[in-house]
């Protein structure tokens, strides 16, 4: 029987690796997408799968952010063992159970998270569960010449959510904006000439959609507009996906409520720890 371990992504275990996060689809789109659809050289470098006697059992990328998917302590322990080679992220994210064993390994030697967000609640809706109307709320694509807004707008979001700036860090978050309204990926709602809503379409595997960046501009809230413009982002995107999914932060009432009257079932937990 072959002896447990953790290996760098590659050739021999790259299928039972997707094999592996397949049966969590929801939880696991992001490391679905990245060894799947990322061509860079270094993601694949980051990316280490375990495996005791042959079976994958967990999987893990420490980039930017550390995504994490394991089963059991011996696989979230090897795992860790590696994040030592990569000190510099600015989170820590997968399902609630997994985080919070990983976490009590490598708090040691770590900084303490600035943020803790104990419980972010998984949630997908497909065509046969998708509630709602369009409201009047015309839902597109974002342009090229809207980029200004949509980075203004996502800036703001992820302040609100994350308690930075990501602005502050020079233009390479604009620059990202503009890539992703290049590839079609931002989405906007537009109602009496205003822009009222924004998201992203984030990772994707061949089960799901995560959405992302989910955003009203507060003087426009109460209206609406949110539950009209996301129920037109769903209905287009499920003409090519089969799930989309989200997750959330479980404090966020009104986002909550937004996602059950749009017709979203919970399928999951993860934390996320920030730095």
């Amino acid at each position: 029987m072959k002896a447990a371990g953790v290996e760098p992504i590659g050739d021999a275990n790259v299928r039972p690796a997707i094999a592996y996060l397949a049966r969590a689809p929801y939880e696991n789109v992001f490391l679905t997408w990245l060894i799947e659809r990322d061509p860079w050289i270094d993601t694949r470098a980051a990316t280490y799968v375990y495996a005791s006697g042959g079976t994958v059992s967990g999987v893990a990328y420490f980039g930017r952010q550390v995504v994490i998917a394991a089963e059991g302590e011996d696989a979230v322990a090897a795992l860790a063992a590696i994040a030592p080679s990569y000190p510099h992220e600015r989170m820590i994210v997968g399902r609630r159970e997994t985080v919070a064993r990983y976490w009590k390994i490598v708090r040691g030697r770590h900084v303490p998270p600035r943020i803790v967000r104990d419980e972010q609640p998984l949630l997908m809706v497909e065509r046969k569960t998708l509630r709602g109307a369009s409201g009047g709320v015309l839902v597109r694509r974002a342009t090229p010449a809207e980029w200004e807004a949509v980075a203004r707008n996502s800036a703001r979001m992820i302040q609100a959510e994350l308690e930075y700036d990501p602005r502050t860090y020079g233009s390479a978050f604009d620059a990202n904006v503009r890539r992703m309204i290049d590839a079609g990926l931002w989405w906007v709602g537009e109602f009496a000439g205003d822009l009222c809503f924004f998201c992203n379409a984030g990772p994707h595997s061949e089960r799901t959609l995560q959405l992302q960046g989910i955003w009203v501009p507060p003087a426009l809230r109460g209206r609406g507009l949110a539950s009209a413009a996301l129920f037109g982002v769903c209905e287009r995107l499920l003409e090519n996906v089969p799930t989309i999914s989200l997750y959330v932060n479980g404090f966020n009432v009104r986002a909550l409520a937004l996602y059950e009257r749009t017709g979203f079932r919970r399928v999951g937990e993860f934390t996320t720890l920030l730095f």
